[in-house]
């Protein structure tokens, strides 16, 4: 018989391998979105910072939200999550400070794969994001995209069903039409730099179309959930019976 002992207590639950901070915001959120719980094949648990609005983080970079992330990342922690990843690329302004908060595995942008897709590609990365005027030097360096990791950066701000449905937050979303909007950047992207040996989906709204991006564009896709699955991959590793 195998004793076992309680991490925290009170422990009233138990068994989420990772936490998730979620913005205040205002989206239909579909299968293969982060925020989805149905889009992982493990327990999750979800927590909003307060005062997080996709106009603060997104658009104003405002690093007032620091503290706001910090509790709520520690608040995950206190609750017995493997490790706290996020729902946003642009949380990447608080890698460094949340990671060193923490005793437990941080990996709060999808971003956080570049150096990586990288060193195995060498070659140069693709990044679509949210809104390419938003995304500056300050998130790809929390994330240690440094200078010699080359990346061609393409926003969706521009993509009517896109902007309407999640950076304007109009209550409302057709899948199906982002869905193109996205192929199409990510065509437009390769075509003008065939160069590039990889996709990186920085928006935690994208994952739903990386199979289609990745159809229309010969390319290897990484998005929020092929970091996810890597993390909980090794918080659950596998059993191969006796050799």
């Amino acid at each position: 018989m195998t004793r076992i002992f309680l991490n925290r207590r009170p422990q009233p639950w138990t068994g989420e391998l990772i936490g998730i901070l979620t913005l205040e915001a205002s989206i239909p959120y579909v299968v293969g979105n982060v925020s989805n719980a149905a889009t992982h094949g493990f327990p999750v648990r979800y927590k909003t910072i307060a005062g997080a609005s996709i106009e603060r983080l997104l658009h104003q970079s405002d690093r007032g939200l620091l503290q706001p992330v910090l509790e709520a990342a520690r608040e995950l922690e206190r609750e017995g999550v493997g490790a706290v990843t996020g729902a946003c690329g642009f949380m990447a302004l608080f890698q460094r400070d949340v990671s060193q908060a923490l005793s437990i595995p941080v990996f709060l942008s999808s971003l956080l794969q570049a150096p990586l897709v990288h060193a195995v590609t060498r070659r140069p990365i693709g990044i679509i994001t949210a809104d390419s005027r938003r995304l500056h030097k300050a998130h790809l360096e929390a994330c240690g995209i440094a200078a010699d990791v080359p990346v061609v950066i393409r926003g969706m701000q521009d993509e009517p069903e896109f902007r309407g449905a999640i950076l304007d937050e109009c209550g409302s979303l057709d899948s199906a039409l982002i869905e193109a909007e996205a192929v199409s950047v990510a065509r437009s992207l390769v075509a003008d730099r065939p160069d590039i040996g990889a996709i990186l989906l920085e928006c935690s709204d994208l994952p739903p179309y990386s199979k289609a991006i990745q159809a229309a564009t010969g390319r290897p896709v990484f998005d929020y959930n092929t970091m996810i699955d890597w993390m909980a991959s090794g918080l659950r590793s596998r059993s191969y019976g006796e050799r």
